[in-house]
């Protein structure tokens, strides 16, 4: 990668964010004047039928280096957009955050530290629940939690919370993970943590400070059937060889 390379790029999966977009906009914009840092905002619009892609158009004087992304006509899911921005990716490290920063954004100062001895660094609710500012309902919880209970069982990753949608990556290092990516829902985390750790590459749990937005689109039984069936393709992909190893191991740095 080149010297002129930004220092961090930033995915952000917009389906319909025309309302949330400005605001996450306008933060990540003062956290990046702040830090002094080089970075790279990629939106990638999963077929909205808003204005998100207008409201990504209006903010293009505020940043050097903003990209808008489109899938096509159909919605594909979170999952497809994060693995379309990832690997548009040009920074030495990438994160990716929801639009609605239920992390705020200066929370991925933690996660970037992280990244100073591992490869993947992935926001965490989990590890210190003191650092919930607005909780989701206890159903959603329970929920949550049980979901994260079957990721440990089915998927064999250690993780307190897979879902959380701020994680960060050394972008060289963890391309494999998004070329082998295969789940385009909600479900992908669990799948590119699964990757990772296949790939034996070094992931780190880092509390975030965190509040549930209502507006969060995503369904628990609709979503959290689709997300367990999304865990059964994870071995059987595995199993299939669709996650074929690195001919060459990862070095360490």
């Amino acid at each position: 990668m080149s010297a002129a390379s930004p220092d961090l790029s930033i995915i952000i999966p917009a389906f319909n964010e025309e309302r949330r977009l400005p605001r996450a906009l306008a933060q990540i914009r003062h956290w990046v004047d702040t830090r002094q840092l080089n970075v790279e905002l990629i939106v990638v619009d999963d077929a909205s039928t808003d204005q998100t892609a207008a409201v990504v158009y209006q903010h293009r004087d505020q940043f050097p280096l903003l990209y808008l992304l489109t899938t096509g006509t159909a919605n594909h899911g979170k999952g497809f957009a994060v693995r379309t921005g990832m690997r548009a990716a040009h920074g030495r490290l990438a994160l990716f955050t929801d639009a609605d920063l239920s992390a705020p954004i200066d929370e991925a100062d933690k996660l970037l530290a992280a990244l100073e001895h591992c490869d993947v660094a992935i926001g965490s609710r989990a590890v210190d629940r003191s650092l919930i500012a607005t909780h989701q309902s206890r159903t959603r919880e329970l929920a949550g939690m049980a979901f994260n209970k079957a990721v440990q069982l089915l998927a064999g990753l250690p993780f307190a919370d897979t879902q959380c949608g701020f994680k960060s990556f050394v972008t060289e290092r963890t391309r494999i993970v998004f070329e082998q990516q295969r789940i385009g829902g909600f479900g992908f985390d669990p799948e590119i943590l699964f990757l990772a750790q296949r790939h034996g590459l070094r992931i780190r749990e880092v509390p975030v400070r965190w509040s549930h937005d209502a507006d969060t689109k995503v369904r628990v039984l609709r979503d959290g059937t689709r997300m367990l069936a999304d865990l059964a393709r994870i071995r059987w992909n595995a199993i299939s060889g669709r996650y074929p190893k690195a001919d060459v191991a990862v070095p360490l740095r």
